[in-house]
């Protein structure tokens, strides 16, 4: 079965809830309503006990029959809808009105001062009992006032909320479903807009409007997803194309020379040349397709590092002796400082290695001759601080954001020349973040570069 809109399920629950809520609100006001009829009622007809009390106080000394002309006298007094009986305590009746002689059979079962409701001649009436002691004697008291007209109001009253509160009800259910159509139609345009956008138009965006609730909260973060969404696909997309870019290259000089070889005889010291140059281009691509495997397994989580407690002295050592050989190679001057003390933290040897090696060796690179470069290590609360300097081209302030990122050179002139395909700097800040570590650069163009790794000291 299909499901039903929201906003038709919306209006669904408002009108069950109003229309509890009118039913409720109905009965209370009906009862509150009758309630307080029959106490009025109940009021009155008390009163008028106290009047016959006051007629037998003061003309029972007269005798019988002035008792009962003032008995009729006062049963007309309270109008034709009204009744009156009057017995005295040994049986006899003083006075009794139309047709209220039936009622003397309900004298035990009633409860005495309390009103009640008996039909009399076919006619509904409020009737209430009352024993009174007036000179010197005891008498049984009943009065009784016809209920129709109030009886009749009740019932007007009842059929106005059997047509007010389904009216009321279907009256406030369609304004509530227009209200809800008109409050999710924003939603509806999301909806349209978000069919719309694909793999061509990502940077397509949904209309905000500025209502400060839900909607536009909602509006607001698809249009976040979708930005993420669409630098994510560019970089991919970048990186596609440089990853392609980057392996092009170097088989296309594998090709070439592979090519020019089978042309025509060629002398051994040629060949060998050629298989020199392949075997080169062939060491390259591989660099690249295991740096590309790596970071493509570190983006899927795939790639986990075995942690360990790591002595970073060490570590740091390893890879400067690496890079002072390289740096002698370049006529470069290198000092390095480490702590005496062992620096213990939780990572993987090789990966630190690696990258501590990557920020040496991009400094050695970029590092003119009789430059310098220099590592110095320092602890700084609770964590060790490890710092690359060169003295070499530096970075401009506008490429400074972008060098962790994969395929960015900031010296496009010297990529090919250095053998750099510009993801050292992309894997090293996976390694870091890998550690829990922070990497930052600063730098300044002509005067060098320095590169920090911030790595959280172990606490066993």
């Amino acid at each position: 079965m299909k499901p039903l809109p929201i906003r038709v399920r919306l209006t669904l629950w408002f009108s069950l809830i109003l229309a509890l809520s009118l039913s409720l609100f109905g009965a209370g006001a009906y009862f509150a309503m009758r309630h307080s009829i029959y106490s009025t009622l109940d009021s009155e007809l008390r009163q008028r006990i106290e009047g016959v009390r006051g007629i037998i106080s003061e003309d029972a000394p007269n005798g019988f029959t002035a008792l009962q002309d003032e008995f009729r006298e006062f049963s007309a007094g309270q109008g034709e809808r009204s009744r009156l009986r009057v017995v005295s305590a040994s049986g006899e009746v003083l006075f009794s009105s139309l047709s209220m002689d039936s009622l003397a059979s309900r004298r035990s079962e009633e409860k005495k001062s309390s009103a009640f409701n008996a039909k009399i001649s076919g006619e509904r009436f409020r009737v209430l009992h009352g024993v009174i002691d007036a000179a010197g004697a005891r008498y049984d008291v009943t009065v009784a006032t016809s209920t129709k007209e109030l009886g009749d109001a009740l019932e007007e009253f009842r059929q106005v909320l059997y047509v007010a509160v389904p009216a009321f009800l279907l009256l406030a259910a369609a304004g509530g479903y227009l209200m809800g159509r008109r409050a999710l139609a924003p939603v509806d345009e999301i909806t349209q807009t978000a069919r719309s956008i694909g793999a061509q138009n990502l940077a397509l965006r949904l209309q905000v409007h500025r209502t400060g609730d839900e909607l536009e909260r909602l509006a607001t973060t698809l249009n976040e997803m979708l930005a993420r969404l669409d630098a994510g696909f560019q970089r991919v997309t970048q990186f596609t194309a440089d990853a392609s870019h980057e392996l092009r290259t170097p088989v296309s000089v594998m090709r070439t020379a592979a090519e020019l070889a089978l042309r025509k005889p060629r002398s051994e010291s040629e060949y060998r040349e050629t298989l020199a140059q392949i075997q080169r281009e062939t060491e390259t691509v591989s660099r690249l397709i295991d740096q590309l495997l790596l970071l493509a397994r570190a983006d899927s989580g795939a790639s986990t590092l075995p942690m360990s407690r790591t002595n970073l002295s060490q570590v740091l050592e390893k890879s400067w002796q690496q890079a002072a050989v390289l740096a002698e190679a370049r006529h470069l001057n290198s000092t390095y400082e480490l702590p005496s003390a062992p620096l213990w933290v939780r990572g993987d040897p090789a990966s630190l290695e690696r990258l501590f090696l990557i920020l040496l060796d991009n400094a050695v690179k970029y590092t003119p001759e009789d430059g310098h470069i220099e590592l110095r290590v320092t602890t700084d609360n609770g964590a060790a601080v490890a710092e690359v300097r060169d003295t070499g081209i530096g970075i401009a302030q506008e490429d400074i954001p972008h060098v962790f990122e994969r395929f960015y050179r900031a010296d496009r002139a010297r990529s090919r020349d250095t053998g750099g395909a510009g993801l050292g700097l992309a894997i090293g800040r996976w390694i870091a973040q890998a550690h829990g570590a922070e990497i930052h650069v600063s730098s300044e163009p002509a005067k060098g570069s320095t590169f920090a790794v911030r790595l959280p000291l172990s606490n066993d």
